[in-house]
C-alpha cells in the first residue's frame, strides 16, 4: 500500500524539488505532510458527522422503538407469535450476545489497533520509498545487462503511469460516487446525506463487497432517522442508480481505461487478494495485476500471459498459416496415405506378373 501511495505522490515531491527548488529531504517531508493532513481532514469530517448523530441519540432511540414495535405487530399477525414470546426470544438472544461480546469486542479492538498502527506506519514507509526511489531504481539497473537497460526503463515508466492513472482514477471515481450518493440521499430527505455519501464513496473503493456494505449502513442510518419503512426502498433505489452510473460511465471512462484488465482476471485476483490479505489485499489486487501485465507485455516469452490478462476481445480468430498454406499440426488430422502413387503401384504389379 505504501509503495502505491509513494508512486502516486512522486509528482508532488518532484514539483517541490524542481519547481519550488526545495531540498530533496524537505520536498519529501512536505509531500508526506500533505498526504497525512488530507487523511486527517477526511476522518475529522466523518467524526463531526458522527458527533451530530450522537447528539440526536434520543430521536434515534424513539425511531428504533417505533420500528421494533411495527416488526412485532407484523410477526404477531403473519406468524402468530405473541409479543411476550417475541420479548422472551429477544432477551435470550441478547444474553447470548452478551456472553460472546467480550470476544467480539476483543476482535474489534484488535482490528482497530492494527488499523491505527497502519495509519502511523504507512506515512513512514511512503517517506522512505520516496527518499530511496533513485537508490532502488539504480539497484534494479544493476540486475540487468546494458542492452536490457532501455527495456527496463520502459517497464518502470509504464508501471508508474499505470499505477498513478489507476489510483487517481479511483480517487475521481470516489468523488463522483460520493457526490451522486449525497445528492440522491438529500433528494429523498435522508438525514446525514453528506456523511452517507462520503461513506458510500469510500466503501466503493473495495471491489464488489464495498457496495453491499455501504447499502446496509445507509439503510440502518436511514431507519434511525425515519419511522417509515418505505425509506428502505428509496435508499436502495438511490444506491442502484448510482451504481448503474458508476459501472457504465464513471468506472469505464476513469478507471478501467488505465489498467486494461479483463473482468475474469479482476474477480479472481480480488478473491485471491482478499483470501491472503483481507480488504487490503482486495484493494491491492488490481494494481498488482496491472504491474504484472506491464511486465508480461514487455517480455517476449511472457507476452501471451499479458494478452490473457488484458481486456482485448477479438471478434474472430484465424490460425496462423506456415509452411505454404498448411497449418502447423494439420497433418495430424489428415488420414495417413502412402507416398507411392497409383501409377507406380500399377507398374509394379505388371512387372511382377511378368
Amino acid at each position: 500500500m505504501a509503495l502505491l501511495f509513494s508512486i502516486l505522490l512522486q509528482p508532488v515531491a518532484i514539483f517541490f524539488k524542481n519547481r519550488l527548488k526545495f531540498p530533496n529531504l524537505l520536498s519529501i517531508g512536505m509531500t508526506v505532510a500533505l498526504f497525512v493532513l488530507a487523511g486527517i481532514g477526511l476522518f475529522y469530517f466523518i467524526y463531526l458527522q458522527v458527533t451530530d448523530m450522537v447528539n440526536d441519540i434520543d430521536a434515534i432511540k424513539r425511531n428504533l422503538m417505533v420500528h421494533y414495535s411495527n416488526i412485532q405487530d407484523k410477526l404477531s399477525v403473519y406468524l402468530n407469535v405473541s409479543r411476550a414470546r417475541q420479548d422472551e426470544i429477544v432477551a435470550h438472544t441478547a444474553t447470548d450476545l452478551a456472553e460472546s461480546g467480550k470476544q467480539i469486542l476483543g476482535n474489534v479492538l484488535s482490528s482497530f489497533t492494527d488499523s491505527l498502527m497502519n495509519f502511523f506506519l504507512v506515512p513512514v514507509y511512503v517517506f522512505l520509498f520516496l527518499l530511496y526511489r533513485v537508490h532502488l531504481v539504480k539497484f534494479l539497473s544493476k540486475l540487468f545487462r546494458s542492452r536490457e537497460q532501455q527495456r527496463l526503463k520502459e517497464i518502470l515508466s509504464m508501471i508508474k503511469r499505470s499505477v498513478q492513472g489507476y489510483i487517481w482514477g479511483l480517487l475521481l471515481e470516489m468523488i463522483g460516487v460520493s457526490a451522486l450518493s449525497a445528492i440522491g440521499f438529500a433528494i429523498i430527505g435522508l438525514e446525514y446525506a453528506l456523511m452517507l455519501g462520503l461513506i458510500t464513496g469510500l466503501l466503493n473503493l473495495i471491489p464488489y463487497v464495498g457496495v453491499m456494505i455501504a447499502l446496509v449502513i445507509s439503510i440502518l442510518v436511514a431507519l434511525t432517522g425515519n419511522v417509515e419503512l418505505s425509506i428502505i426502498l428509496y435508499v436502495t433505489a438511490v444506491n442502484l442508480i448510482v451504481q448503474l452510473i458508476d459501472n457504465n460511465i464513471l468506472s469505464p471512462m476513469i478507471v478501467n481505461s488505465k489498467v486494461q484488465i479483463n473482468a475474469i482476471v479482476s474477480i479472481v485476483g480480488i478473491i485471491i487478494g482478499g483470501t491472503l490479505a483481507g480488504i487490503s489485499g482486495m484493494f491491492l489486487a488490481i494494481p498488482l495485476i496491472a504491474i504484472m501485465k506491464v511486465v508480461f507485455d514487455r517480455i517476449e516469452r511472457l507476452e501471451p500471459w499479458g494478452y490473457l490478462i488484458g481486456d482485448e476481445l477479438p471478434e474472430n480468430f484465424e490460425w496462423e498459416e506456415r509452411m505454404g498454406n498448411q497449418v502447423p499440426g494439420s497433418d495430424i488430422l489428415q488420414p495417413h496415405t502412402d507416398s507411392t502413387s497409383s501409377d507406380d503401384v500399377s507398374s509394379l504389379v505388371k512387372d511382377n506378373s511378368k
